[in-house]
């Protein structure tokens, strides 16, 4: 709470903290002003990404300099100018271009020529007609001249005297205003305009764009300020600005000092239940480089687990499993290496990600036998490994193992949830249906993996499973009447067991997609060979080599698509249902400079 008077002071001391983010009272983006900036910001990023696009390699911008508005409304306003120059130029060009190439179909002549013949009072016409249409007899009715033949289309004149009519059934030729030289001069004259407006734009841009990005974080922080003085609330009769935020448990101590340095009124208010905490995620530099995944369908909310590092190495599995060939992983890793070393700064987080899926893929190919869409398990000198390669069979085993201990796990985490939300006595039956459901998968699951149990644990783990069954029936439903609580009890019975199977045989997906992409890799493999018999060495090399670059191109685009889509729906549907994920949270964005 500060007096109106050192308000302004006061939004700049916070600013400068950057650890608040303000809670929004107003909708800011009401103001016209606010507006006003927001148009102007669009219209200034979309220019910069324009200039950044035409900017050379390795050229040294000058240092950013402050404009006023004035000055870069001015730069804008020229730079535009440049541009819609440069368009007309190019357009210019490209219609003198076609002109010259339909003139060359009638051979070198010049217009002076044309104009000496009419001054003598001959009449020169330009025609064309199908190739077949053309009659030989119009050379002695109409003094008629075939010039040339070109794509099944006769070009052709005549010579006559003026005032006799030409009486020839074709359509008469739309001849350029100048002629060849006319034209190349036009030509040159128009390349000169266009380099000099190449070159002052990119003067402009050189001694500029550094400003101009200054300008727009300067927009930004007027943005930002108007925006957070719009929250503040006006009390005592407007003698007093009220304003709420949130801020980091770790920089409360800092944010304290600074503010009663200046004097300024400060209280912690109690949380409400219906608050919407700002969400800053905190995890380590591998679990990171997830996060993108996690805001692309919804950051947690303040009351529930960040679903990021539970779902990071099962999503690095099913990149692995779809994309299904090691020799691509490997050809994946290589490529993201080397991109590394040339992209900006924001993207190498991303390319490190691919490096891991990249590894992943490359373990998962060389365990099936799939290498650049050749098995290995038919190679000669690996036939003594043979059996040691995944099967298609037993990929679709442990597909559906998988899927069953990520769903198992996802109710492993509900069920934490619930207890840190609700309490103890509200997560048993969450964690009785774990017990229930990974008992019966253990004694009826195991046996069809060739695992035989002794008796003895058949025997214990059904027990757990009764007593869960007991529990889950029972107390599902703390407070309430018993006979309710098996109601609900048998219609939870229902929803997990139909649930249960239908997002297990969702995994089935990974075997299917990695099945799929090896089978194809060796597919454009075989087409390679068969579609090249015959040929001599040096084609047949060639050939080869193109329908593979090609074959194994579109492959890999494939596997890459569906190793991404298919993963991601396995997390968003089938994890985030069964861990009970909510969502809805709001990120974390303190008030600060640009």
């Amino acid at each position: 709470m500060v007096y109106y008077k050192e308000y302004d002071s006061f939004l700049l001391t916070l600013r400068d903290l950057g650890v608040v983010h303000i809670r929004e009272t107003h909708p800011a983006i009401t103001d016209e002003h606010l507006q006003e900036i927001l148009d102007f910001r669009k219209k200034l990023n979309l220019l910069l990404r324009d200039l950044k696009k035409s900017l050379p390699k390795d050229v040294l911008l000058t240092p950013a300099k402050t404009l006023l508005k004035e000055e870069c409304l001015a730069l804008i306003t020229r730079i535009e100018e440049l541009n819609r120059q440069k368009m007309q130029l190019s357009a210019s060009l490209q219609a003198i271009g076609k002109d010259l190439d339909y003139l060359s179909i009638w051979g070198d002549f010049s217009y002076k020529t044309i104009q000496n013949l009419r001054k003598a009072g001959y009449e020169v016409s330009f025609y064309t007609i199908p190739a077949s249409k053309y009659n030989p007899e119009w050379n002695e009715q109409y003094n008629a001249f075939l010039v040339n033949t070109y794509q099944s289309v006769s070009y052709f004149v005549t010579v006559t005297k003026a005032g006799i009519p030409v009486e020839i059934e074709a359509e008469k030729a739309k001849m350029p205003e100048k002629d060849k030289v006319g034209l190349k001069l036009l030509q040159e004259e128009f390349q000169i305009k266009m380099e000099k407006s190449n070159e002052e734009l990119l003067q402009i841009v050189v001694n500029n764009y550094n400003s101009l990005l200054l300008f727009d974080k300067e927009l930004q922080d007027e943005f930002n300020l108007k925006s957070v003085s719009a929250q503040s609330e006006k009390c005592a009769d407007d003698k007093l600005m009220l304003l709420e935020g949130w801020v980091p448990t770790v920089e409360i101590p800092a944010m304290e000092t600074a503010l009663e340095k200046q004097r300024y009124y400060f209280q912690q208010l109690p949380v409400k239940e219906e608050d919407n905490i700002p969400i800053k995620l905190e995890n380590n530099a591998f679990i990171r480089l997830f996060e993108p995944i996690t805001r692309m369908y919804s950051l947690p909310n303040y009351r529930e687990f960040d679903p990021t590092p539970f779902f990071a190495p099962f999503f690095m599995l099913f990149f692995g499993l779809c994309f299904g060939d090691g020799g691509y992983g490997l050809l994946m890793v290589i490529a993201c290496t080397l991109l590394k070393k040339k992209v900006a700064t924001e993207m190498k987080p991303v390319l490190t990600l691919f490096q891991y899926f990249g590894l992943t893929a490359i373990v998962v190919g060389i365990c099936t036998g799939s290498f650049f869409g050749i098995a290995l398990a038919e190679v000669p000198a690996l036939m003594k490994i043979k059996n040691y390669f995944v099967s298609s069979d037993n990929l679709m085993t442990f597909s559906i193992v998988i899927g069953l201990v990520q769903i198992i796990f996802g109710k492993i985490v509900a069920a934490f949830k619930i207890k840190m939300q609700q309490g103890v006595k509200y997560s048993i039956a969450p964690f009785a249906w774990v017990f229930v459901i990974t008992a019966l998968v253990m004694v009826w699951g195991l046996p069809m993996l060739n695992v035989k149990l002794p008796a003895i644990l058949t025997t214990i783990l059904y027990g757990v499973a009764g007593a869960g069954l007991l529990v889950a029936y029972l107390y599902n439903s703390p407070g309430k009447n018993v006979f309710l609580n098996f109601g609900s009890g048998l219609w939870n019975t229902y929803n997990v067991a139909s649930g249960l199977l239908g997002d297990t045989l969702s995994y089935i997906r990974l075997f299917a997609i990695g099945l799929t992409g090896a089978i194809l890799g060796g597919v454009f493999n075989t087409l390679a060979i068969s579609m090249t018999e015959g040929m001599n060495i040096v084609a047949r090399v060639i050939v080869m080599l193109l329908i593979l670059l090609v074959g194994h191109a579109i492959n890999i685009s494939l596997c890459t698509i569906s190793s991404l889509v298919h993963p991601l729906r396995l997390i968003f549907v089938e994890y985030y249902k069964n861990s009970e994920f909510e969502g809805g949270g709001k990120a974390y964005e303190p008030f600060k400079k640009a």
